[in-house]
């Protein structure tokens, strides 16, 4: 059966600030997918989930992707929420939702989105990763780790089904006319994957394809809220979806690639660098307005219909690495503004300190 997942994801509202979205505003979204998608059978199945204050919607249905009315139910759930987030007089009420009204594709409006049409296999099992206080690229790394290096992903060498290697689509995300990709072919292109890679906030993949089989294995979300606000709104907080096992990396070789828990943009304010941390399902953010966090919701689908999700950073490994990774956060956090610990001025761009900086500009004089 060929059947479409969907991942969208946003920010509509945090009690506290940028900490949790309420259980009102839950319900809401809840109770909306259920009447308008589910009852009236444009979607098959749906999970709805959070991670740190954004919500995070997934939808099977037969639609394809891209279609319209599937990302209006979307669009149409989160400004549920997001009235029901004012109500409350909650911290940053419609935040990820940038335009007034939907416009036919919820691509370019705010919300992160991952989609991908495939034909179910016997066994289908797959991961949605959904990140929080931080940028696209952070999922560069492990992505170029579980699919392109044996050291973390044994099945390249191990597995005949892994043996031709991926092709990796990569968007300039800066490139702001029109979607700009790249095709790269590993391993023959791994230097050139890993060349572009290393710049988060400007290459991203986008999609990972089984060269063996044709099929897709990834579709990654690659928002940049600056570029569609045109000013600082929030970071982009990016949300994908990871076909796992057979043909493509196993459950645990994509998990591999999380334990490094590497330094990402985002944090406070989007404008420092922090360790991604892996956090259990339903985890608020907290130190510092984070630190960026990933959590992974694994699933099982037949016919369109899900299992129930399995945390897959819900085990005691997970809470060992939490540990080292707090201490990375507080490390370079110790550091405050300086350096590494603030991201560069370019990133920053969007922020008070562009102010500042003219504020002191006519000020420089040149001394003979």
């Amino acid at each position: 059966m060929k059947v479409t997942l969907s991942a969208i994801k946003a920010d509509i509202g945090s009690i506290g600030g940028h900490i949790k979205p309420s259980k009102k505003i839950l319900e809401t979204v809840e109770n909306f997918v259920r009447e308008e998608g589910l009852k009236k059978g444009l979607i098959i199945d749906f999970y709805i989930g959070y991670t740190g204050d954004d919500i995070a919607l997934l939808f099977t249905h037969e639609n394809g992707v891209g279609n319209e009315e599937v990302h209006e139910l979307s669009w149409n759930a989160f400004m549920a929420g997001a009235e029901v987030a004012k109500q409350q007089g909650l911290y940053g009420a419609g935040q990820d939702l940038l335009k007034d009204a939907f416009s036919g594709n919820v691509r370019g409006l705010g919300p992160g989105i991952a989609e991908m049409e495939i034909e179910e296999r016997p066994n289908e099992a797959f991961v949605v990763f959904a990140a929080d206080k931080t940028e696209p690229g952070a999922f560069n790394l492990p992505l170029y780790l579980a699919f392109a290096d044996p050291m973390y992903n044994s099945g390249l060498i191990l597995s005949p089904h892994m043996a031709k290697g991926f092709t990796f689509t990569v968007m300039d995300v800066e490139h702001v006319e029109c979607d700009r990709v790249i095709e790269l072919h590993v391993p023959e292109d791994l230097y050139n994957l890993a060349a572009l890679l290393r710049d988060n906030g400007r290459y991203v993949v986008a999609k990972i394809t089984s060269r063996k089989s044709g099929e897709q294995a990834v579709a990654a979300s690659t928002t940049r809220l600056r570029n569609i606000a045109g000013k600082y709104v929030g970071k982009d907080d990016p949300i994908m979806i990871v076909r796992v096992q057979k043909e493509f990396p196993a459950t645990g070789e994509m998990l591999s690639a999380f334990s490094i828990g590497h330094y990402v943009a985002g944090f406070m304010r989007g404008s420092h660098n922090g360790p991604l941390m892996p956090v259990k399902l339903n985890t608020p953010t907290s130190f510092f307005d984070g630190p960026p966090i990933v959590s992974g919701a694994a699933f099982c689908v037949k016919e369109g219909k899900l299992t129930e999700p399995a945390d897959v950073f819900d085990h005691p490994f997970w809470e060992w690495m939490r540990n080292i990774i707090s201490w990375k956060a507080f490390e370079i956090r110790r550091q405050g503004f300086s350096g590494p610990a603030m991201l560069p001025y370019h990133d920053l761009e969007y922020g008070g300190i562009v102010e500042r900086l003219k504020e002191v500009k006519d000020r420089f004089y040149d001394r003979k």
